[in-house]
């Protein structure tokens, strides 16, 4: 505005509009432009004025506006594809795309976004392996959730080999780690230890927020020497035949709920035992899966030992997610607390950590330094460990 006052006052008092511009470094069309304005308005015309176009003929109208709202009002949980036929059926020729009515509600803040959670590890191929034999591969979901008479939430969990379509378990429990732990401490005691685990992105099993998606129950399984292969997110097809079992089990025990968690529980077992032992299969040629599981070794559930490389750096992780390296302690995950991983050095600021032989992604670091350097190195990151001494020493003596 100051400039503007300027420049107008000096073209006053006889200066050249030209010299002016130069001075100025703006055009002779804006300079004129202030001057008439100046002419016909005083000082108020040098004021910024609105540069939105006086008429608009692309604008919805206005009656057309409103009876969007108004069906919106009607139906607040419809989105803009479900009111456009209805729309439609109102307005005929004049009713506007799902495009021009998601913008109307979102200028009228009648439009709900939704935010999405990015997981930070997914699968993008569909699983390949096939059994050749019994306890090749094992599959493990839980069945959808249903009420008893009494109003008792029934959420079994089922387990299936899936060389045999032998039923292992079906259990109701928790969808906890602790619970399924147990569950699965049972069945690998009675039946052995699996060579493959499949299992969708649900938990306990997968956290697609952990590195690797890597669960503490997965983990689990992992140092057992179980290999671990997932579904696809959203593709129940992945594992099929297990989802085929849930109809069965839909079909013959959840479409006639039973008085109360613990009847229920007695029938999932006779179906399990009619399952098993009396409805032939076609896929294995007519028998029952009780029939085809044979186990010729089993084996008791003990943590295998790995062998990392000897490029890589091997480190405990700690309860608190932690692994000690150098004069860092990079989070790996509370999933892998107790478990050693590898950690391989990709430059001086980072670090690649594998558990096992799955991949936990690169993790930054603080920068090796020598001895005479520790302390400050270990004042640029705040360790947990750090912060454990400076609470103890800020307590004084009997303190906690």
């Amino acid at each position: 505005m100051s400039l503007k006052m300027e420049l107008v006052e000096r073209w006053r008092a006889g200066e050249k509009i030209a010299a002016l511009c130069r001075e100025y470094g703006i055009s002779r069309t804006t300079a004129h432009k202030w001057t008439k304005r100046f002419e016909a308005a005083g000082y108020d015309g040098l004021e910024e004025q609105s540069r939105r176009p006086k008429t608009a003929p692309q604008a919805t109208a206005e009656d057309v506006v409103m009876t969007v709202l108004r069906v919106r009002e009607a139906h607040p949980r419809w989105g803009p594809r479900k009111l456009h036929p209805l729309i439609r059926r109102k307005l005929g020729a004049q009713a506007p795309s799902p495009r021009t009515i998601a913008r109307i509600l979102k200028r009228a803040d009648k439009l709900r976004s939704r935010v999405r959670k990015v997981p930070v590890h997914v699968v993008a191929e569909a699983p390949k392996f096939v059994p050749r034999a019994a306890n090749e591969l094992w599959t493990v979901d839980f069945k959808g959730w249903w009420r008893a008479r009494n109003g008792d939430r029934c959420e079994p969990l089922t387990v299936r080999d899936a060389f045999s379509r032998y039923v292992l378990a079906v259990v109701i429990c928790d969808a906890t780690t602790e619970a399924v732990r147990q569950v699965f401490e049972g069945l690998f005691r009675r039946y052995g230890v699996p060579g493959t685990m499949q299992c969708d992105n649900g938990t306990p099993f997968i956290s697609v927020r952990s590195r690797g998606g890597i669960s503490s129950l997965s983990a689990w399984w992992l140092s057992l020497g179980i290999r671990l292969v997932r579904s696809r997110p959203g593709c129940p097809q992945d594992n099929g035949g297990h989802e085929r079992m849930h109809v069965d089990i839909a079909g013959d025990v959840q479409i006639a709920p039973g008085a109360d968690v613990h009847a229920e529980q007695r029938r999932l077992a006779r179906w399990r035992q009619e399952f098993n032992q009396v409805r032939a299969h076609d896929a294995l040629g007519g028998k029952t899966p009780a029939e085809v599981y044979k186990v010729a070794e089993l084996r008791r559930p003990k943590p295998v030992p790995f062998a990392y490389p000897t490029k890589l750096h091997v480190r405990r992780v700690a309860r608190s997610g932690h692994a000690f390296f150098r004069n860092d302690e990079p989070f790996i995950g509370t999933a892998f607390a107790g478990y050693d991983v590898g950690i391989e050095v990709v430059d001086d600021m980072h670090v690649r950590a594998w558990f096992r032989d799955i991949d936990l992604g690169v993790i930054e670091v603080v920068p090796d330094v020598s001895p005479s350097c520790f302390d400050a190195a270990r004042a640029m990151k705040p360790t947990p460990r750090r912060r454990m001494q400076e609470r103890r020493a800020n307590a004084g003596p009997g303190g906690a």
